[in-house]
């Protein structure tokens, strides 16, 4: 071996030979930086910290500039805490090194115990040995135990003045509120690409690599915020390319399919081209893009392509590519708010279902699949207007495009009359099921002229039932759930005035049932309630009746015809349900439909 490799120093990774050593060199954290100096430079020192935030974003990176910064003593000794430390007394470099012996860093994911505390807790009364504070960085403290919180928190709350601690985490929320009350709390931000962009050219220079933008704009875009990732991933690229690092590298290495593809993609969903699209995704698949990350590509797209359709200017952007803004542009004109929206909820839960396939590539090629039918569709606007002209003309039928179903309605309407027609929605299930009409949640609705009321009983006056009903309702009300049931379900009504009730039971109910809600409607009321058994018919009972009115109801909802124009619409749909809607009538003119 030579001896010059044998001597040389070992290679330190970007993210540790990069990392910031005073508050200027921090980056994308400009709050936190303007606090803390201000802090030092004034002498309010909190006695604790609490840095949170992502992985990656700087917390044990700020935890050491703090114990530098308050430990400094300038090149000639005398200086006191400083925002600039001064890298060269040798408090700054037994820091910077890790191995200064009063400040002590701890890891609380490997030592969780209340027994690691006490015994971190014992060395807090002693002075610092060579320093001017005594400090305790401990990090990812959310893993410490519930008993070892317990045991730092009154030494947190009154540390001796020569002692200050730094906690570090990514889980705010398991941090006990009684720690965090006794600590001054810091957010670390993600760090924005543009920010991340700058900074990883500055150290592609310093190395002396050729990248080019877009590329590293693409590690950028993956570190997702966090320097340290971003860093990695650079140090990866450095080491997988040689000569000039460009965008189809990092897109090799990050398993990203190309951007001009992902608009080819986009373009041909939106087209309804179902061959060219699957075949597209299947070469990207061979390419080695991941079908997940191909989905997260076009939430992105049409996330993009959203902004760019109601703020133009976002195109205009400088750190937007030329083919992004030309083709972005083009392609926002020619797409509507409605389909871009119905795009992102069909690829949102898409990429869910993608993520936990077991096969991935199938089920990317599903949910293309649907994206290319439901493009296709026409908006839920015109249905509803072609549905409206249908049931005003009484002939004409609303059109769909041919081997086409499904789609959804729209909001619900009402007639000048008072009507309030149904809202149906017709939905083709998966595999070629049967359609079935459904409103909103499921259920179809109308509230017909003349139609009894189904909805819940009327509010009941204060302890003065005036009617059977008003009774039943008051025993709901005052949960006897047994007798209500008995009552809705099992009794007929021969006659009520208030005062008195005579009830024709049925077999089923219990024998003492006249005898019970006499004594708790005289309790309730303050007044003598009569109640007796008759053998007379009596009224149906109020289950029955209920019965019966949904069945009128229903007929009425079969009739009506909007409901026959959407059948037709959507042949073999049926009526799962009934929900009436309490909407108020519009009398400007008689006899039109309001959408």
């Amino acid at each position: 071996m030579p001896a010059d490799a044998a001597t040389a120093a070992p290679y330190r990774v970007l993210a540790r030979k990069y990392r910031p050593r005073s508050f200027a060199d921090v980056i994308g954290q400009d709050a936190m930086v303007r606090t803390l100096t201000n802090a030092i430079a004034a002498g309010r020192l909190a006695h604790a910290f609490m840095l949170t935030g992502v992985r990656g974003v700087g917390k044990t990176t700020t935890a050491r500039i703090i114990a530098r910064a308050l430990n400094c003593v300038g090149p000639d000794g005398k200086g006191g805490p400083t925002v600039q430390p001064c890298g060269q007394c040798d408090n700054c470099i037994a820091i910077a090194e890790d191995r200064h012996v009063d400040v002590m860093e701890m890891d609380a994911a490997s030592r969780t115990g209340v027994n690691d505390i006490r015994e971190l807790i014992d060395g807090v009364r002693y002075r610092p040995v060579g320093a001017r504070y005594k400090i305790y960085i401990i990090d990812e403290v959310h893993m410490l135990s519930t008993n070892a919180f317990n045991a730092l928190l009154k030494t947190l709350e009154e540390p001796p003045e020569h002692v200050k601690f730094i906690f570090a985490t990514t889980e705010i929320r398991k941090v006990p509120i009684t720690v965090l009350s006794r600590c001054q709390r810091f957010d670390l931000r993600r760090v924005d690409t543009e920010t991340l962009t700058r900074h990883f050219l500055k150290i592609a220079e310093a190395e002396g690599v050729k990248i080019a933008p877009g590329a590293v704009g693409l590690i950028a875009r993956a570190a997702d915020g966090s320097v340290r990732d971003g860093l990695s991933l650079l140090d990866q690229a450095i080491a997988r390319t040689e000569g000039e690092i460009g965008d189809a590298d990092v897109r090799d290495m990050l398993g990203l399919a190309d951007r001009v593809q992902i608009f080819d993609l986009f373009d041909g969903l939106m087209k309804g081209d179902t061959k060219g699209a699957l075949d597209l995704l299947s070469n990207m698949y061979a390419a080695g893009a991941d079908p997940s990350v191909v989905m997260q590509d076009l939430l992105d797209l049409t996330h993009w392509l959203t902004r760019v359709k109601l703020v133009a200017e976002v195109a205009d952007s400088p750190g937007v590519p030329e083919a992004e803004r030309v083709r972005g542009k083009a392609m926002a004109e020619k797409l509507s708010i409605p389909l871009l929206s119905r795009c992102w909820q069909m690829l949102l839960k898409g990429l869910s279902e993608v993520q936990s396939a077991p096969q991935a590539l199938q089920a990317a090629e599903m949910v293309l699949i649907r994206l290319t039918h439901a493009a296709s569709l026409p908006p839920p606007a015109d249905l509803i207007r072609q549905l409206q002209e249908g049931a005003g003309n009484g002939a004409a039928e609303p059109q769909m495009p041919a081997g086409r179903g499904g789609g959804s309605l729209g909001p619900s309407m009402q007639t000048k009359t008072g009507m309030t027609p149904p809202v149906i929605a017709a939905s083709r299930g998966d595999g070629g099921d049967r359609p079935r009409a459904m409103a909103q949640g499921g259920t179809a609705m109308m509230a017909a002229p003349g139609t009894p009321a189904v909805a819940p009983s009327p509010a009941v006056p204060a302890l003065d039932p005036q009617s059977y009903e008003e009774v039943v309702a008051l025993l709901q009300e005052r949960r006897e759930a047994i007798l209500y049931a008995q009552l809705h379900n099992n009794v007929h009504l021969v006659r009520f005035e208030p005062g008195r009730l005579e009830i024709r039971p049925e077999p089923q109910a219990p024998a003492n049932l006249a005898n019970r809600l006499g004594a708790l409607l005289g309790e309730w009321t303050g007044r003598r309630w009569v109640v007796s058994v008759s053998s007379e018919p009596g009224d149906p009972t109020l289950a029955q009746q209920k019965t019966a009115g949904e069945a009128k109801q229903r007929a009425e909802i079969d009739a009506h015809p909007l409901v026959q124009a959407a059948m037709k619409t959507f042949p073999g749909a049926t009526i799962d349900s009934v929900r009436s809607l309490d909407l108020p009538a519009d009398t400007s003119s008689d006899g039109e439909i309001d959408g």
